[in-house]
């Protein structure tokens, strides 16, 4: 069995494969990386009686892998890079070959994954942390789930200029409700809810256009999202309403939160 653990700076992942099989997986926040690699096996194992002896090797990845420098319990311990994890967790999840991956975590990267290898496309410091950063500055909230309970009861028209506010004739690729300038508009009347819409429906954006941008730069017609915040729904309606834009799909693996740390054990 084979153990694949990506060491986030917010959660950190693990699964267990063997013979290129998918068996377990689990999370938990993210502490220091020497506690958060051996607390996650400690879960794993735990939660579906594995046995330490079991475990053949452990594959590292993510930002807190470099601070990893010994074998974790004695067992065979080595650490692969993100970007090339993630591309090989992206193959395997998909069963593709080739593909463009937005993965989202606290920023984004994006990558093309082909059978022939990982190219990094580069990335951005936005993405989970940004909507928690700016849900603490303005709205008073730190976690996620808060901040996405708040923005499910917004109004976005209360937060972004749309097309419809400042042209009368429409375009014949953007509708109305298209976004010209997110907070553009932000009317007194805006509430919490609303400037909690307005951070998601932002950061999503971003994210949705440069994977756009990335795809069809490569001749792609479809991105793969993946990482934590791949499963966000509001983050998923704003990628939808820009793929009928801009006709680029967005596809969401089984386990796409997993994917880095799964490329991660099929590097062992």
């Amino acid at each position: 069995m084979i153990l694949g653990i990506d060491i986030g700076s917010t959660t950190t992942k693990a699964v267990s494969l063997e013979s290129g099989k998918l068996l377990e997986k689990t999370q938990t926040e993210a502490i220091d990386p020497v506690t958060s690699s051996t607390g996650i096996i400690g879960k794993l194992t735990l939660e579906n009686k594995i046995g330490i002896n079991d475990i053949e090797e452990i594959v590292i990845t993510g930002v807190g892998a470099s601070k990893i420098h010994d074998n974790i319990f004695n067992i065979p311990t080595k650490s692969i890079d993100e970007i090339t994890a993630i591309g090989r967790g992206g193959l395997f999840s998909m069963r593709s070959n080739r593909m463009i991956i937005a993965n989202v975590g606290t920023g984004t990267a994006f990558l093309e994954a082909t059978s022939k290898g990982i190219t990094h496309l580069g990335g951005i410091g936005v993405g989970g942390g940004t909507i928690c950063g700016l849900g603490k500055a303005l709205l008073k909230k730190t976690e996620l789930k808060n901040i996405m309970n708040l923005a499910s009861k917004g109004d976005i028209n209360q937060i972004d200029l749309l097309i419809g506010d400042i042209m009368e004739n429409n375009l014949n690729f953007l509708n109305p409700e298209t976004t010209a300038a997110n907070f553009g508009k932000l009317l007194d009347t805006a509430k919490d809810e609303d400037m909690a819409l307005g951070i998601l429906t932002m950061v999503y954006q971003v994210i949705g256009m440069l994977s756009v941008f990335a795809a069809k730069g490569k001749g792609y017609d479809t991105v793969v999202v993946t990482g934590n915040g791949s499963n966000n729904k509001i983050g998923q309606k704003v990628l939808k309403d820009i793929s009928g834009i801009h006709n680029i799909k967005f596809q969401y693996p089984k386990d796409a939160e997993y994917v880095t740390a799964i490329g991660a054990a099929l590097s062992a």
